[in-house]
């Protein structure tokens, strides 16, 4: 309940992670490894206790669309992680990758090629008994080429399936990943020629790079002076080739960095390389908008910041919200002779309430009063001029979930208790009748989550249907119709976000409750 309406908590839900996409490059087997049968595996069980991915032997691409919330550019870049042709260093040569060209409104594609197989479950090990006996792995190197030739082919061809632009399209490497990169601005056909083409510390020798093409691709290249492996010298050749040739190329050679750098945050000057592949992009023409409409989300998105920064202001200027409901207070006439006037005071379930099954309210004459994310101390200030002043025969008081949830700072439940008796006899005073609803079962809060609350639920509720008892008030049970039988979580049936607030099937169950029990208040 941190925020006051549905459209938040739509927001919220609709904010979750878009399972990806995986596509297999080839169908059957990959053309010359077709006895392959090892598996693909991914963990961090070797000796540098490394997040990586081997033994790849049926070559991938897996989606990444463009963050909803930024604009989207139309532009595709595969992403090619390094690891000596090994293993792949998925978490900050792949995923971090994917995830910053998302927030720059371009597709990803992750490729995982093909690699060494490795024997024993350590990549790196094998990997470095492999170079300690010269292995030689041209013969996968090749290989792995070939899958990104076929990665770009295949974006190319299936460009409007993905929002992409079929002149958009790029790919970056690390290390081995940049060597296939590299790889890719030579000999290429119209259909797997790179728009672009970005090697961050590749090895990518002189013998390697060979006549430059006439229609070669421009060239982002990155590299620390300190490279473990001495590659910075391959980047600045590739560089002068490329210039020499009169194509376009950048160059970023950091004095410090070190090998395999990535997505890292060392605090050195060798962090800003994406910065500068931004600043590159947007040059060259990559990160301009394919439309001039907002995405939905980044509306929504606004909207909801827009909100809480209104809403935070609120806390300043007007910390109960008495202003909320002090234009439509102010239209609502004394009761009519013989009317028996009922206000829900409360939080966002009693907001909502009214906002899903208005028929419900409407229907029965009940007047709504419940605000988003309010504690019981702010309901308690505001109750003269949203219940008292409004002259009711009935209130209903739903409070108690913000406070356990901390919305406005820990807070003890025998407070709690006595911010809803004072409104209990504040409405008395007033000849009102009361009906007490009980807190609605939780399990956790989405928005602060780890307090546990159930069990701090299920005490706040036995002390209000005991005060209610005492002083023969009207006390609703909403907890047992709507728990679970852990006697936790509400159930899933009747949520709306899966954990705290009703959907219209939970008011549903709650309204035959209320109704009861405000029936049985004017009976008294």
């Amino acid at each position: 309940m941190k925020s006051a309406f549905l459209a938040i908590v739509s927001f919220l839900a609709l904010s979750a992670k878009a399972q990806q996409t995986v596509i297999p490059l080839y169908k059957g087997a990959a053309p010359g490894s077709e006895t392959w049968t090892w598996s693909e595996t991914e963990n961090d069980s070797n000796i540098y206790h490394a997040h990586t991915i081997f033994n790849i032997s049926k070559p991938t691409l897996t989606v990444y669309p463009p963050d909803s919330t930024v604009w989207p550019t139309g532009t595709a870049v595969i992403v090619c992680p390094g690891g000596g042709f090994h293993s792949l260093s998925i978490m900050q040569e792949g995923y971090a990758v994917v995830k910053w060209l998302q927030h720059k409104g371009i597709t990803a594609f992750l490729l995982k090629y093909r690699l060494i197989h490795t024997i024993g479950g350590d990549p790196y090990k094998q990997e470095n008994e492999d170079r300690s006996k010269n292995v030689d792995r041209q013969e996968v190197v090749a290989m792995a080429i070939a899958d990104a030739r076929k990665a770009i082919t295949y974006v190319r061809q299936h460009a409007a399936d993905y929002g992409v632009l079929p002149d958009h399209i790029g790919i970056i490497g690390f290390s081995a990943g940049g060597t296939i990169a590299a790889s890719c601005a030579y000999h290429f056909t119209p259909e797997d020629r790179p728009d672009f083409v970005a090697p961050i510390y590749a090895y990518f020798p002189p013998m390697m790079q060979g006549a430059v093409p006439a229609d070669a691709p421009p060239l982002f290249i990155a590299a620390a002076s300190d490279d473990t492996y001495g590659l910075e010298t391959h980047s600045a050749s590739l560089y002068e080739t490329w210039i020499k040739s009169k194509h376009s190329a950048e160059l970023h050679i950091y004095s410090k960095g070190g090998h395999g750098f990535g997505m890292n945050e060392q605090g050195l000057p060798s962090d800003s390389w994406r910065d500068r592949f931004a600043d590159w992009l947007k040059l060259e023409g990559y990160l301009k908008p394919i439309t001039d409409k907002k995405p939905h989300a980044m509306e929504q998105a606004e909207n909801f910041a827009n909100f809480q920064k209104y809403f935070e202001n609120l806390l300043k200027t007007d910390w109960p919200w008495l202003s909320k409901y002090a234009d439509a207070n102010a239209t609502v006439p004394p009761p009519a002779p013989g009317e028996k006037r009922v206000v829900f005071m409360g939080n966002s379930i009693t907001e909502n309430w009214g906002n899903m099954d208005s028929d419900f309210f409407k229907r029965n004459d009940y007047i709504s009063r419940g605000i988003g994310g309010q504690v019981s101390s702010q309901m308690l200030v505001r109750f003269r001029e949203d219940v008292i002043d409004l002259h009711p025969s009935v209130v209903v008081i739903e409070a108690g979930t913000n406070d356990i949830a901390e919305n406005r700072g820990p807070i003890s439940l025998e407070n709690v208790f006595g911010n809803i008796v004072s409104m209990c006899e504040l409405a008395k005073a007033n000849g009102i009748r009361v009906v007490i609803g009980s807190v609605l079962p939780a399990s956790d809060f989405s928005w602060h989550r780890g307090l546990e609350p159930a069990e701090k639920i299920k005490t706040l509720n036995r002390m209000l249907a005991a005060y209610a008892l005492r002083n023969h008030l009207v006390y609703v049970d909403y907890w047992r119709a709507l728990v679970m039988d852990d006697q936790k979580g509400m159930k899933p049936e009747l949520t709306l976000d899966g954990l705290v607030h009703p959907n219209l099937s939970g008011y549903k169950m709650m309204e035959p409750l209320v109704k009861e029990g405000i029936e049985k208040a004017l009976a008294h």
